[in-house]
């Protein structure tokens, strides 16, 4: 039967799932900040069979710049190794489907960490799981101000809460074994970085 490994590595979390047969067989999940390079491969070296698999799946962002670099590398060049196809998904539909999953209601937005006192939004609804409205990044009040009652689920729920405590949200990463949740259109993007704003770092003029 055909296996596919997901790699996630867009956020705080470093996350590594092997599924085969429609079933998540084996996966890891460490919650680590930063040293996502360092703990990749080894997390994917315990998957059953080193985690080889037919195709990859990995979280193309938005999130962490370093940490989607880190995830995209690793799935390519596994990629090449294992003559497997790749591609990409975005963690904030993979924290979407597995809230909803949970039992959120919808519709909910999806808030991440999005750096610079920023946050990363997109709301989504559950039948059929799909974003509402396009990626935005948005400084937290703009944001609060955007959720209009909504659920807010995600890393970046804590700018919101500061400003409002009574705003519905809970905490959440993405975890690649929730990859098996998505809708085939949320889970075929191309595998490369999907930041949700400009790097920091621009070529001179």
């Amino acid at each position: 039967m055909p296996r596919t490994l997901v790699i996630d590595t867009a956020t705080a979390a470093c996350s590594v799932a092997l599924r085969e047969g429609g079933q998540v067989i084996a996966a890891i999940h460490d919650v680590v900040g930063r040293g996502h390079a360092e703990r990749l491969v080894p997390m994917i070296a315990q998957l059953p069979g080193g985690g080889r698999a037919d195709e990859i799946m990995v979280d193309v962002g938005p999130g962490s710049f370093t940490g989607i670099r880190v995830g995209i590398a690793a799935a390519r060049a596994l990629g090449v190794g294992w003559n497997a196809s790749v591609r990409g998904y975005s963690s904030l539909s993979l924290i979407a489907a597995a809230a909803f999953a949970a039992g959120e209601n919808a519709p909910l937005a999806v808030v991440l960490e999005g750096g610079h006192g920023e946050v990363f939004m997109q709301g989504f609804t559950a039948s059929p799981l799909m974003p509402t409205e396009p990626l935005a990044s948005l400084r937290p009040d703009v944001a609060l101000a955007a959720l209009n009652g909504r659920t807010a689920v995600g890393n970046g729920v804590r700018w919101l809460t500061q400003l409002d405590p009574s705003v519905a949200a809970r905490e959440a990463l993405p975890e690649a074994a929730n990859a098996i949740l998505l809708p085939v259109d949320l889970a075929t993007l191309p595998a490369r970085p999907l930041y949700g704003r400009a790097p920091d770092a621009k070529l001179p003029s």
